[in-house]
């Protein structure tokens, strides 16, 4: 381990560089740290006495706690609290994660919500953590493909696919079981209607029965894709957080698992970070074990999204701060480069039109 300690650090700051050198070492290995072993890695001019001595004066300020009376401390959410500010401003990033993020992301696509989908996936992998970010509408999509799935005998699964990689599933309602047969000859049905295809051929039945299809479930993304400004969130990793010992516990491994499957929650901290403009960090609290890093990324310098880490409290914070960081530039500059190739625009989080528009209003006013 390589120590934050100097070989005499200032009296007055020695209880600092202590509780630092103590998460550090946590942080690697996942261990309560006696006194001897703090001495041991990079403190070598403190006897373990003093070491003690600090131990008690930190714990009684909140920041370490003791899981048995003999044995070594661990950092409390709040000392993490503290740590993470430390290191916000001075993040590390290891250099083959860094070319291996510009090679993924640096690109050009009309494939948007494929494009963050993956964006999501490599964090998530280089991470070791679940990830979910936020974007905004997109505007000059279209359907690409509809497929249909059966479900029982009165409901059918209808999953349409556009050109930005969006998937939207609705469920219809069916008077009667339709066949395999059936609803492959209405999927052709759907590529004649939209796609111009030859035109299969249909039943009188069936034809009503695509058309009436057809139009429901255009007019619900028409719709849904009009009117709803909310930004779209995307999640990924779920599974990971199993692997991380703190999530042994049930509980723990409960309101993790649990805070991930909360929209509005997840929602919240994405907007409070773009509201920021800045990486975030949030540990703890409401959080319930757990925490959160997320930095926003833009479009033509506009805060558009923002993507997030989340994982238990022993993280290696400075790298991830790092990964994030190096992610949200890479996103930002390819969707820039992307929407002005593609002449694609798009809508702000809750109606809030785009600066351009309202530049282009108070020109023509």
């Amino acid at each position: 381990m390589k120590s934050l300690a100097p070989r005499k650090p200032p009296k007055d700051q020695r209880e600092r560089f202590v509780l630092i050198g103590l998460i550090e070492l946590y942080l690697e290995t996942g261990k309560p740290v006696g006194s001897n072993t703090l001495r041991e890695n990079g403190f070598s001019s403190l006897s373990s006495a003093t070491i003690r001595n600090y131990f008690s004066k930190l714990e009684a300020e909140g920041l370490l706690k003791q899981q048995h009376s003999s044995g070594g401390r661990i950092p409390t959410s709040l000392a993490y609290q503290l740590y993470a500010e430390m290191y916000l401003k001075s993040p590390t990033l290891d250099e083959k994660e860094l070319k291996i993020i510009k090679k993924s992301l640096v690109k050009e696509t009309r494939e948007l919500a494929s494009y963050l989908q993956q964006a999501a996936e490599i964090v998530s992998e280089i991470a070791g953590c679940a990830v979910f970010l936020s974007s905004p509408r997109f505007d000059q999509d279209f359907v690409m493909d509809i497929k249909l799935v059966l479900i029982d005998s009165h409901r059918c699964l209808c999953v349409l696919i556009t050109d930005f990689g969006l998937v939207h599933t609705e469920i219809l309602y069916l008077e009667k079981k339709l066949s395999n047969f059936t609803l492959k000859r209405l999927e052709r049905f759907f590529h004649y209607k939209f796609k111009g295809m030859d035109k299969p051929t249909l039943s009188a039945e069936e034809e009503v029965i695509g058309n009436r299809f057809y139009n429901e479930m255009i007019l619900r993304h028409l719709v849904g894709s009009t009117h709803n400004n909310t930004p779209e969130i995307t999640k990924t990793g779920f599974s990971r957080l199993l692997s991380f010992a703190d999530f042994n516990d049930a509980t723990a491994l409960a309101e993790g698992l649990g805070l991930f499957e909360n929209k509005a929650a997840l929602q919240s901290l994405l907007q409070e970070c773009c509201k920021s403009g800045n990486l975030s960090c949030w540990i703890g609290g409401t959080l319930k074990g757990c925490s959160a890093i997320a930095v926003p990324y833009r479009i033509n310098q506009t805060v558009v999204g923002a993507i997030a880490i989340l994982g238990p409290h022993r993280i290696p914070y400075r790298k991830l701060f790092g990964t994030l960081l190096a992610t949200a530039d890479s996103i930002s500059l390819s969707l820039t480069k992307s929407l002005y190739k593609f002449r694609i625009s798009f809508r702000q989080p809750e109606g809030n039109p785009h600066p351009i528009c309202l530049l282009l209003e108070n020109k023509n006013a």
